[in-house]
């Protein structure tokens, strides 16, 4: 053996070893806890990308909006800043309205139908993704969305005057529709955002208000079930062509397991969600008639000016959903 590594040598073949093997390595930020179920899919892909390619890519997981903040990253992904990274699809609506389509109230309000919607919309999405220079790997819904506030709901008019949380379009509308006061704060700045008086109510899952630890401020959860929005992870192109072929095929094989694996998730960890909040004192109210027909109204004033925004393919997506 020696022999041949001294011919090898002396003809200047050179000996492959492991370090020699060419390498990837890929920056992918997230905008969530560690802990969270989006991230822990996302580390469980990752893992699985880097087996799956025998340690040829490399993917590290940047959590709690450590590298880019929430509204930050899908810039940094089509910039080249970043190679991947999760984004919450609603952030982005004022960009184009397709964007926004999940975060309608009530045009799809569980995991059935949100699947539904992602089937009837994921065409659209991916083109508008590759006209930015951009691939989607898989998306994973929240939760379905409730209100957290520590004020008695009776109908939407006891929500006016709320310091409202506002993270995507959509929330903000919300907030204008009802009379509350929308302040601008991405989920790692919850917490903080809470104990400083700056919000006291807020429209999210389950999962943020547990995240954030919510309940050491808000004592009620209004368990509306309004929309279920979903955070992409996309890759930028560019970035994806320079892989070989063997590692394209291994990053999509791993993406669709994690979009089944990540829709599962969701769905088994929201009765785990709420089971906690009530746990740590918070009490889950089932919204009344009056405030469920109130937020319904909402619901539909947001589509019918998301459809008029979106134009026809919006209206196609709609058409497609619903003929489902």
């Amino acid at each position: 053996m020696k022999r041949l590594l001294s011919l090898a040598a002396a003809l200047g073949l050179g000996v492959a070893t492991p370090a020699a093997i060419a390498q990837t390595k890929w920056d992918m930020p997230t905008a969530y806890p560690a802990n969270n179920f989006h991230t822990e899919n996302i580390q469980k892909f990752a893992g699985d990308v880097d087996r799956a390619t025998g340690g040829k890519l490399k993917i590290t997981v940047h959590s709690n909006a450590s590298l880019f903040k929430a509204p930050e990253i899908k810039r940094a992904v089509q910039g080249g800043q970043a190679q991947a990274g999760e984004i919450l699809l609603v952030n982005f609506e004022n960009e184009d309205p397709l964007y926004g389509i999940d975060g309608v109230p009530f045009l799809a309000t569980s995991y059935g139908e949100a699947m539904k919607l992602h089937k009837a919309s994921r065409k659209a999405l991916e083109d508008k993704l590759a006209k930015q220079g951009m691939k989607l790997l898989y998306t994973v819904p929240w939760p379905p969305q409730g209100i957290f506030t520590s004020r008695t709901l009776n109908g939407v008019a006891d929500m006016k005057g709320l310091k409202w949380r506002a993270y995507s379009p959509a929330t903000s509308k919300i907030a204008e529709l009802v009379g509350a006061q929308p302040v601008t704060v991405q989920a790692a700045e919850v917490s903080q955002a809470l104990a400083t008086g700056v919000i006291d109510s807020y429209m999210s899952s389950g999962a943020t208000g547990y995240d954030s630890k919510s309940y050491e401020h808000i004592r009620k959860f209004y368990d509306a079930q309004a929309w279920l929005p979903k955070n992409a992870v996309i890759v930028n192109q560019t970035a994806f062509d320079a892989l070989d072929k063997p590692a394209q095929a291994a990053l999509l094989k791993s993406a669709a397991e994690a979009e089944t694996r990540g829709w599962k998730l969701s769905e088994e960890k929201n009765a785990w969600y709420v089971d906690q909040l009530k746990a740590k004192g918070m009490i889950i109210v089932k919204p009344s008639d009056q405030l469920m027909a109130d937020l319904r109204k909402v619901g539909n004033l947001m589509l019918a000016e998301w459809l008029r925004k979106s134009g026809d393919d919006g209206r196609r997506v709609i058409e497609a959903y619903r003929g489902m």
